[in-house]
């Protein structure tokens, strides 16, 4: 049997800027993702902390350093900038292989500055 786990997270991710004309997905500054360990065009899911909505996308790179983190396309109108979000990625694993998966999880200040990752 396989179980879907948490995978990653990137936690308290403040938007910095919404673009609802740009074809859908969520622009993450390229040094986050691979702190989380996510890849470039991975499904998420993203939890909005400051008015509870919940939506599916898929990552795109941003630029290094930046620290930006951008919906884009039809998603944007259920953000607003400065709202703080949870993305997350899951991945399937197998029976042995769940039993000891720990996801890493990557907390941010409210500049998307990495404060610790587990």
């Amino acid at each position: 049997m396989l179980r879907e786990m948490l995978q990653a997270k990137l936690h308290r991710a403040r938007i910095t800027d919404v673009k609802p004309d740009y074809e859908g997905s969520l622009m993450v500054d390229l040094d986050l993702i691979e702190r989380a360990g996510m890849l470039v065009h991975q499904k998420i899911g993203i939890y909005n902390i400051t008015n509870g909505a919940r939506f599916d996308t898929y990552l795109i790179p941003g630029r290094r350093g930046r620290r930006d983190v951008i919906v884009n396309g039809a998603a944007a109108r259920l953000v607003l900038t400065g709202d703080r979000i949870i993305i997350v990625t899951y991945s399937l694993f197998d029976e042995r292989e769940a039993k000891s998966h720990k996801p890493v999880v990557v907390l941010l200040d409210e500049n998307n500055r990495v404060v610790k990752k587990r």
